[in-house]
Formats: structure tokens, sequence, C-alpha cells
């Protein structure tokens, strides 16, 4: 099976990625924090990748660091669950909120991702809370200022791209000081806050 894919990135969207690995394309779903990490399209792209086999299909999902791909493995555990709506859950909220509200049992922020209703959310914590030990929660995400969820996956974003966090932090902190309603929009204020650190 494939397991990691290195090559030149053909085309990315957010939820899509084509990786030419010696003149072979492979077509890739992602998730939206793994599209922020990629890098230009023609640069060498490198994700890890899970292969989903079915009777009628092979599809390979990607993913920009091995802690986004072993969350999307245990979310496929749960009945309910299969590769389309684990990687729409990863899409719809970073990878520490996610394994910090399983953690905490926080039923709320789970429903509000699209796709998982109030029984898929009790089945995730209760399946996964004590399945999560391996992956770490940056103890300072918890400790720094939060800017509601876009303003955390911004962070996110930008300290996975390598910016410092107190960096990104201040580079988030100038957008929303510019344009306050950047703060609900993930996009907006990824693209201002990429803009105040240059």
């Amino acid at each position: 099976m494939i397991a990691h894919l290195r090559g030149r990135l053909l085309s990315k969207t957010p939820n899509q990625a084509i990786v030419d690995c010696n003149g072979v394309g492979y077509d890739v779903s992602i998730s939206v924090a793994t599209f922020s990490e990629l890098p230009a399209e023609g640069a060498e792209a490198k994700l890890f990748i899970h292969t989903h086999v079915r009777e009628d299909q092979i599809a390979l999902f990607g993913f920009a660091d091995t802690q986004e791909k072993r969350l999307f493995e245990r979310l496929l555990t749960i009945s309910g669950i299969g590769p389309k709506l684990a990687i729409t859950v990863l899409s719809g909220i970073s990878s520490d909120r996610l394994v910090a509200a399983i953690r905490g049992g926080d039923h709320a922020t789970l429903t509000k991702i699209p796709g998982i209703g109030k029984k898929t959310a009790e089945r995730v914590v209760l399946e996964l809370k004590d399945k999560l030990d391996d992956l770490a929660v940056p103890t300072e995400a918890s400790t720094g200022p939060h800017h509601g969820p876009a303003g955390d996956d911004a962070l996110s974003a930008l300290v996975n791209l390598g910016y410092p966090r107190p960096v990104a932090q201040k580079a988030i902190e100038t957008a929303i000081a510019k344009n306050p309603a950047a703060a609900e929009d993930f996009e907006a204020l990824f693209r201002a806050a990429m803009a105040a650190i240059r």
C-alpha cells in the first residue's frame, strides 16, 4: 500500500492535490489544514498517505503530518464515519482542537463540525477519549490568547508553515485589529496574517 508520496505538486484545491511522482499523477484527497501547508504548484510536495481500498475503488488520503494521519485513522474506527466524513471533520477543526474536544468530552464543539450530529459526537468521545495518548496537544496552544476557531486554525497553519508561534500570534492580532470581521473567516484571516508577517 502507498504510505508516503514525494513529487511535484501539479495542482491543489482545499480538498484535493495531484502529485506527480516520476510521471505518474496521484489524485489525493486532503484536508484544508494540509492544503494550507502545501507549497506552491510546481514545487516539491510530501504527503503521508492513507490508502483506502473498497471493492469499487482505491482512494488516497494525504496529510502534511503524521498526527493528522493518525487522527484520521482513529476516526475511521468509529461506526458511521467513513474516509470522506473523516477528512471533512479534519477540515472543519484543527487537529489540536479536535483532540482537546474529544479528551474534554466537548460535544458542543464537535457538533459544530459539518456532518457530525449529536449521536456521532457522543460516539467519537466515547470511543476515542482514551485512545489519543500518543497525539500530543501543544501546551502553548492552550495557554496563548485565543481568537476564536478561525484564529486558532490560522495560528496552527502559520506555525505549521514554520513561523515562530509569537510571530504568528502577533500577525493574527494585527490582522484582526485592522479588520475585526476577519476573525470569523479562516481564509481572510490567514491571508491578512501572511501579509502582516511579510
